[in-house]
């Protein structure tokens, strides 16, 4: 059997509930091509639900998820973590381990491994242990352990939460050299400066239910909901 594409990924009338609680509520996503997209809302919206429900992570209670028409999770996607579950292993055996459960082995593997931690600037960082290192630091390991595998699309939660300045601006730029290289990114984010820089799309929940979906420059210029509107006035919180 022919292994599953991410793309083009359809979410067709998705609600998941958790007991009593609907999380995400009837919504209806697709994503074709390329280019960046950012999940916003207010805390509660649903933003995390609905990227993990996207990844595969979360089955829908109701309505479907298909991956290049198959409802089989496909193994050409990754996501990353707002606080990485690192392996208690140096940088390098992280990224190998990754390498490894995905069926590349040998001398590929060892090369793919380093050539992925340069990208993410921890090539000098190669044999230090994983959870010594900074946030900003793990957080990129993260991202290379991620990017080695040559994902055709990356969601990621979170990405910059929690960090200082300086570690943030360093995954923005991985995020970016990510994005140049062609992978598809799906992220969720509570900087809207993040969001302003890095996505092209839009997609605004409140309340489990998806409200605007826009390019980035109209949603922040002239957003169309009430929702969002007022999110981006800091009246929701």
């Amino acid at each position: 059997m022919a292994e599953a594409s991410s793309l083009p990924l359809e979410a067709r009338s998705i609600t998941v509930r958790f007991g009593a609680v609907t999380a995400i509520d009837r919504v209806d996503i697709v994503l074709e091509g390329s280019a960046p997209v950012a999940i916003l809302g207010a805390n509660g919206a649903g933003k995390s639900v609905l990227l993990r429900t996207l990844h595969g992570l979360i089955a829908p209670t109701g309505g479907s998820v298909r991956w290049g028409g198959s409802t089989r999770r496909p193994r050409d996607q990754a996501m990353v973590f707002q606080r990485p579950v690192l392996l208690r292993r140096s940088a390098l055996d992280n990224v190998r381990y990754a390498l490894a459960v995905n069926g590349v082995s040998g001398a590929p593997r060892e090369r793919r491994a380093r050539e992925a931690l340069a990208r993410v600037g921890l090539g000098d960082f190669a044999g230090r242990a994983a959870r010594v290192l900074s946030g900003g630091e793990q957080q990129r390991l993260a991202l290379a352990r991620a990017w080695a595998l040559s994902p055709r699309v990356l969601f990621m939660d979170e990405p910059t939460a929690s960090l200082d300045p300086a570690a943030a601006a360093e995954v923005e730029r991985v995020i970016g050299e990510i994005r140049a290289a062609g992978t598809a990114i799906v992220l969720t984010t509570h900087h809207l400066g993040f969001a302003r820089r890095v996505a092209s799309e839009i997609v605004f929940l409140h309340l489990g239910r998806l409200t605007e979906r826009t390019p980035a420059r109209e949603f922040f210029a002239t957003p169309r909901s009430l929702e969002a509107q007022s999110y981006l006035e800091g009246e929701l919180p």
